[in-house]
């Protein structure tokens, strides 16, 4: 385009008024290169969404892992780059507007994304030390790819026992803000040799792994006449969730169904509700 941009102001308008005469087979490169290039973006911001994803489930145990609004906005820049390829200028610019009062809207609401802080697994620090290897390390976010032969699977059995004597005694779970790290932190190991035996031993990642125990365990005090007392909600919170949404998502994850539905289920019925 650097010839065009040395012409004069009305020699550019009569290319412009005229359909780009003189830049037709340019204008047909770049408006086919856009098809594209928008596809790859969008194909590769849904990848890094899923890793993301991912990473997040290994990491934590009480972050809402919802990234349904960055699935939309992927959604809202494809409808973009269509209305450039078959649309007109008001329409594109229209969804343009839309678009940027989306992410405002939307963005701001995620609070936990920009207050939970989380500090991702390094990717080639096991070889570092497994035993009190965690501090000052400085970790970047990256897919973990374990490899039973990194720590044994003799030391993973001993460290998947000590994970779940301090699950089974110290209830550790409850804790609404319990991270890998932390529990790392208390086992004296690294948080990647932790969620390795997590993800081996458990078949699954530390959030799963976490909020499981929490179901059984709200399933274990449900049973007390005692706590039959209390809401559903108060009853969650007692061990270890931190809002209504995680409880009713993971609790029907479990067992398949709404904690409604198992009340039922079991003949319980609380003497407070919801």
């Amino acid at each position: 385009m650097s010839k065009f941009f040395w012409l004069s102001v009305a020699e550019k308008i009569f290319i412009y008024e005229n359909n780009g005469v003189g830049y037709l087979g340019l204008l047909k490169i770049i408006h086919f290169a856009i098809l594209p290039s928008g596809i790859i973006y969008i194909i590769m911001s849904i990848a890094l969404i899923g890793e993301h994803r991912k990473n997040i489930s290994n990491l934590v145990s009480h972050l809402e892992i919802n990234l349904n609004w960055l699935r939309n906005l992927m959604i809202g820049m494809c409808m973009i780059w269509l209305s450039i390829l078959f649309g007109n200028d008001i329409f594109t610019f229209t969804l343009v507007d839309l678009y940027i009062l989306f992410i405002g809207y939307f963005g701001i609401k995620q609070v936990g994304m920009f207050t939970n802080k989380v500090i991702p697994l390094p990717a080639n620090h096991l070889d570092m030390g497994l035993l009190g290897a965690s501090e000052d390390i400085p970790l970047r976010s990256a897919k973990v790819k374990y490899e039973k032969s990194v720590i044994g699977d003799r030391f993973s059995s001993e460290i998947h026992f000590q994970v779940t004597q301090l699950m089974q005694q110290e209830k550790l779970f409850k804790d609404p803000d319990l991270g890998l790290n932390e529990l790392a932190e208390q086992l004296k190991i690294h948080p990647n040799a932790l969620s390795q035996v997590i993800n081996t031993l458990e078949n699954k990642n530390f959030y799963d792994y976490i909020n499981e125990l929490r179901v059984e365990e709200f399933k274990c005090i449900l049973m007390q006449p005692e706590n039959q007392k209390f809401t559903l909600l108060a009853l969650a919170y007692e061990v270890g969730f931190n809002s209504k949404t995680s409880f009713n998502r993971n609790f029907k994850k479990k067992t398949g169904l709404s904690p409604t539905a198992y009340l039922k289920q079991q003949k319980i019925h609380l003497q407070a509700t919801i």
